[in-house]
């Protein structure tokens, strides 16, 4: 059976601003989802849910940010409207609860990182990469699969740097996995990356979850206090989504 995982952000990777709750951890969220499913059912899927509550020519597509939702810009000021804000909500809940993907999230304190590594601290989006592709391959085993990754593009820069982390590991595995482990299971040695505007189905839904994810990881540890919210109603519906050891947090 053939996969992707699907990977997005939910924090910045710089080690600025650390003493800010809301600059002091990365997350790295991949959903690993099979590819006839994806093709046939999920994708359908979710264009169908947008287009239920966003309703746009298909030409000019609508792509789902969490950002933009959260702060009700462009079409998403639809959400305004309380009622429809609820449906809205309440399709997402039941959307991640009907689809079938595995869940892999991985948490890196920055601050803690930095103190105990000095100038020598790895690049954090990088290191976070790192873990969550051995967790992939694990994943890949458990399920007899193969499969490739995918992540959304952040700049020719960033790109070509991640793209070089992707192939380290493909050629020279990591200190506790082989090459040859990761070469069994991952079908490309190439990272694949998208934009946005290319209104790929996976990496929207995993920056809708990307957040969520993190902050359930932080609250569970008592790095942070949560009020019910959307946010943790979500994660209450993704939890039992995750691979056995898919939650990670890493200081």
């Amino acid at each position: 059976m053939q996969y992707r995982l699907y990977v997005d952000e939910s924090g910045d990777h710089t080690f600025n601003n650390l003493d800010d709750i809301g600059h002091r951890y990365l997350a790295l969220v991949g959903i690993a989802i099979e590819a006839d499913y994806y093709r046939s059912t999920f994708q359908p899927r979710l264009e169908a849910l947008k287009q239920t509550h966003f309703p746009h020519n298909p030409d000019e597509p609508v792509v789902l940010h969490r950002e933009d939702i959260y702060n009700r810009r462009y079409c998403f000021g639809i959400l305004c409207d309380e009622e429809k804000n609820n449906r809205w909500e309440q399709d997402v809940i039941t959307f991640v609860k009907e689809s079938k993907f595995r869940l892999f999230t991985i948490v890196i304190d920055k601050k803690a990182h930095k103190e105990k590594y000095g100038a020598s601290a790895n690049h954090p989006y990088h290191l976070c990469l790192t873990f969550l592709l051995e967790r992939y391959r694990g994943y890949l085993l458990y399920v007899d699969g193969k499969g490739d990754v995918m992540a959304e593009s952040r700049g020719k820069e960033q790109d070509m740097a991640l793209k070089e982390v992707y192939r380290d590991v493909w050629w020279r595995g990591t200190f506790y996995i082989s090459n040859r482990n990761f070469q069994s299971v991952l079908t490309s040695r190439e990272l694949k990356l998208k934009t946005k505007l290319a209104n790929i189905a996976g990496l929207q839904f995993a920056d809708l979850l990307a957040h969520s994810a993190k902050m359930e990881i932080l609250s569970s540890r008592g790095r942070v206090v949560q009020k019910p919210c959307f946010g943790t109603r979500l994660a209450e519906t993704f939890r039992s989504k995750y691979d056995l050891i898919g939650r990670k947090l890493f200081d």
